[in-house]
């Protein structure tokens, strides 16, 4: 151990660490859940020392020599990001705003960019990493450029999503089936419909996540404490968010109220509502592909799921819908963490949301576990999702709702005996037709056909 102080006194620091004093504070304060911060979010959060050190450097209040050594140590670890992870000691449950975080950062930096770590010269963590730079202002900015880059791996996700659904609805396109509306029986539609129908809904939840997405790029960067740009060199905002800009890739712009940028948070909880609403919509799909293939025997039974499992341990030969339950799973944990990071946002005081590190975690995991699940789920489940035609013909063809189609042909008095008699006895309502010499048989052919039944709309 090395003995290192801060403003409250001594501290004993593993000797291997590159952190110091505050960050062991933290460790010790805060033994709570193990988990850390998000890879993504680090990047963020060195990006941002990197290009503070840069701006400071261009707008002469940085010696070049600080400047240069900062700039090194993050591309020390931006180039060899798992050798240094594990100096990001902080739990993802901390203090208030972040202010551990931001501080394991700027410590690592600094021992980096020194010749011996715990001495913080010429480079200390506080007058030159963290210049002209506070956790209110550098903590939402990290939370902000780091969702952007998830979400530019997430989206490609999702549209490969839509594009596998879309697939199976033209694969789909000609298999006539019972369509259900309250779970009964009703008129006919196409499994492709189905499919398709999904695949639409998936590409709206993504549109609009990507224009939730588009208020992310106003940064507050350069408010330091308060959004009054304490502390900062003339032009600073301007300067950082150009320089992060190039660095990230990303179109940054710099908000144009910085105090807003430290009380709210709604950039980051309108990217979470989003996102919750996307896992709505896909826990429906999920759910309604569940029930289509439950069975074997005594379920819908209508499409099959690929067997990735065994799916039990006591009953041989069950196959569950195991990609699909996981997909439920994941996307419950992104509803839940949209309502912690909701009550997060409320909880704002003032100039300063401190509840920040519990937001900043939840809107970055949930992209995670989104975006690694979807290949999955796409290959080893939708793209082998397969039609049992007979049973879906034999579904629509014995459901009295089919004698809706019937009304503007035979009448809905005629129909309605139809759906009746059918109801009753069971049979099929073409064969009833043609027993009573309502349609000839090429009318039949006719009308029982996808593009009769449930093409209509499509011709409008």
């Amino acid at each position: 151990m090395r003995i290192e102080k801060d403003t409250l006194g001594e501290v004993a620091v593993p000797d291997d660490a590159l952190y110091g004093a505050q960050t062991q504070r933290a460790v010790e304060n805060y033994p709570i859940s193990g988990l850390r911060e998000h890879p993504t979010f680090i990047r963020s959060f060195i990006l941002i020392k990197k290009a503070a050190a840069l701006a400071n450097r261009e707008l002469g209040v940085m010696e070049p020599d600080v400047a240069a050594r900062i700039t090194r140590a993050c591309d020390l670890i931006l180039d060899d990001f798992d050798t240094y992870r594990k100096q990001f000691v902080v739990d993802v449950f901390q203090a208030g705003a972040g202010t551990s975080f931001n501080m394991n950062c700027n410590e690592v930096i600094a021992n980096l960019a020194n010749d011996a770590p715990g001495t913080y010269k010429p480079v200390h963590p506080n007058d030159h990493v963290n210049m002209a730079q506070s956790t209110n202002d550098a903590f939402p900015t990290a939370m902000r450029v780091a969702t952007l880059l998830l979400m530019g791996e997430l989206a490609p996700q999702l549209d490969a999503l839509g594009d596998a659904l879309d697939a199976k609805g033209t694969e789909f396109a000609d298999v006539i089936k019972s369509g259900r509306t309250h779970l009964q029986d009703a008129v006919p539609v196409t499994l492709g419909q189905e499919f398709r129908a999904y695949a639409a809904a998936v590409r709206r939840s993504t549109r609009l996540l990507r224009d939730a997405a588009t208020e992310l790029h106003e940064l507050g960067i350069g408010g330091s404490a308060t959004g009054t740009g304490i502390n900062t060199a003339t032009g600073f905002r301007h300067v950082i968010v150009r320089h992060l800009g190039e660095l990230t890739a990303l179109d940054l712009r710099s908000q144009d109220d910085l105090r807003e940028a430290m009380q709210s948070q709604l950039p980051v909880v309108a990217v979470s509502a989003a996102l919750r609403n996307l896992a709505l919509e896909l826990t429906r799909i999920t759910n309604d592909l569940r029930l289509l293939a439950s069975g074997p025997m005594t379920g819908l039974a209508e499409i099959t799921l690929p067997s990735v499992q065994p799916g039990s341990s006591i009953m041989p030969g069950k196959v569950n819908p195991s990609m699909l339950e996981c997909m439920n799973q994941l996307l419950f944990h992104i509803i839940g963490a949209d309502t912690a990071i909701a009550y997060a946002s409320q909880a704002g005081q003032l100039e300063l949301n401190v509840m920040m590190p519990l937001m900043a975690f939840e809107i970055t995991f949930s992209i995670e576990i989104l975006k690694n699940f979807l290949p999955v789920l796409i290959e080893k489940c939708i793209r082998g999702i397969g039609a049992d035609r007979e049973r879906c013909e034999a579904y629509y063809i014995s459901s009295p709702s089919l004698a809706t189609a019937l009304n503007p042909i035979i009448g809905y008095a005629a129909a309605a005996e139809i759906a009746k008699e059918s109801a009753k006895s069971g049979r099929p309502i073409p064969e009833l037709i043609r027993e009573r010499k309502l349609l000839s048989d090429d009318e039949i052919a006719a009308i029982f056909t996808p593009d009769f039944l449930a093409g209509q709309a499509d011709r409008t």
